[in-house]
């Protein structure tokens, strides 16, 4: 249950909801069949080690709402005050994700991240408005709205989701609590806008790591997630945290000796590029990289070519934040198989 009424998500978010969040990936047996209760419990570990004070519940996997709010129980066990919670809203329906939600609460989210699924195909703004409040209205947890363009809602507004209809939402949803603001991806559009409309309403975050640090020079930005910096060590929760306390040359500092691992993880993601689909796979072998469990997705997940695994590897080597040693045969098996 959230430490929080549903009414006072908003204030309650404005003053905890800072510092940086990461992404949890699931692990699973090597047999696929149950969770990897050591290896998610080890990842959270990691995460609050590198000083991360969120993470994101990744359900973008073959998993049930009944498993999501396993692993959820344990990552809150492990993190005893340590870190907050996201839930990701990634199930196929509406009704999945109310249903997956209100486990989640029982097991300790202390927030939810709103997708919307594939086979969700508006034409209206209305209709985009009516998912929305009808998730917003079935939790008691405050919501990250998500705008990027992955949606597809730039058939509707080039924006994706306007100025207009996120403040139609927030007047009506009171447990909407930030904007993880991507509209535009890769341009800093987004971010900007809402930054200048709702930064005295709710939390304005910008999750992507190469932008929000040099943005910071000129906004005031308590929040940033959620993404899979971690796979970087502890660098973006240090450069963040300068950055917020008026420490920008030092920010920056630490931002310009990341360039190798930034610059290979953009030439990864550009694979990905008019999907619509995060490659779950390659985040799981990034995190590996960092010294986190790695291990098996169930299918259908995407692979991670031999090519993109050496980019990434090369470049998290010159960054001089590489942990793995072991050959790349190993991410299959992770750090703790059971």
């Amino acid at each position: 249950m959230p430490q929080y009424h549903r009414n006072e998500a908003r204030a309650w978010a404005r003053q905890h909801l800072t510092g940086c969040s990461a992404v949890t990936i699931p692990s699973f047996s090597t047999d696929l069949k149950r969770l990897n209760e050591k290896a998610i419990r080890f990842d959270v570990e990691r995460a609050i080690g590198m000083g991360f004070s969120y993470t994101l519940m990744c359900t973008e996997v073959m998993m049930t709402a009944e498993e999501n709010a396993r692993a959820t129980a344990w990552a809150k066990e492990t993190a005893a005050g340590r870190m907050g919670l996201f839930f990701h809203a990634a199930w196929g329906s509406l009704a999945d994700n109310i249903e997956a939600v209100k486990l989640a609460e029982e097991a300790g989210a202390d927030f939810a991240l709103l997708s919307y699924p594939p086979q969700f195909w508006p034409t209206t703004e209305q209709e985009i408005y009516d998912y929305t409040r009808g998730f917003c209205d079935a939790t008691k947890l405050g919501v990250m709205l998500f705008p990027i363009p992955f949606w597809g809602f730039e058939r509707i507004n080039p924006a994706g989701m306007s100025v207009a209809l996120i403040r139609r939402l927030l007047k009506d949803c009171p447990n909407i609590v930030a904007v993880k603001s991507e509209q535009g991806f890769p341009l800093p559009a987004g971010i900007c806008e809402m930054y200048h409309h709702f930064r005295d309403e709710v939390v304005i975050s910008c999750p992507i790591e190469a932008d929000i640090i040099p943005l910071m020079s000129l906004m005031k930005l308590q929040f940033s997630g959620t993404s899979n910096t971690q796979w970087m060590g502890d660098y973006f929760p240090k450069a963040f945290e300068l950055a917020r306390t008026g420490k920008f040359e030092a920010a920056m500092e630490l931002y310009w000796s990341v360039s190798p691992a930034r610059g290979a993880n953009s030439a990864a993601v550009m694979n990905m590029r008019g999907t619509g689909v995060i490659n779950r796979t390659m985040w799981k072998y990034m995190d590996w990289l960092a010294g986190f469990n790695g291990g098996p997705l169930r299918a259908p997940s995407s692979r991670v070519q031999d090519s993109t695994m050496r980019l990434l590897r090369n470049g998290l080597q010159a960054a001089g934040r590489l942990v793995a040693t072991e050959p790349d045969k190993e991410f299959m098996t992770g750090r703790f198989p059971c």
